[in-house]
């Protein structure tokens, strides 16, 4: 059972990298797509961050 919350959370890990990547490069390149989906794009990355941490004290729990 703890195999699968490692890997969900290595998942939720890289979607966190992914989302914080997206966000820094619209925010460094600025513009429109910016203005509308950059505080969106950080406001994934937290609930993302979040459920990592979920998914490892879940897999610390379960493990043996």
């Amino acid at each position: 059972m703890s195999n699968i919350f490692v890997i969900m959370m290595i998942v939720a890990m890289l979607a966190t990298l992914g989302s914080l990547a997206m966000g820094l490069f619209t925010m460094v390149k600025g513009g429109e797509f910016n203005k509308k989906h950059g505080n969106r794009l950080m406001q994934l990355r937290v609930t993302l961050q979040g459920l990592a941490l979920l998914f490892f004290a879940l897999a610390s729990m379960t493990s043996k």
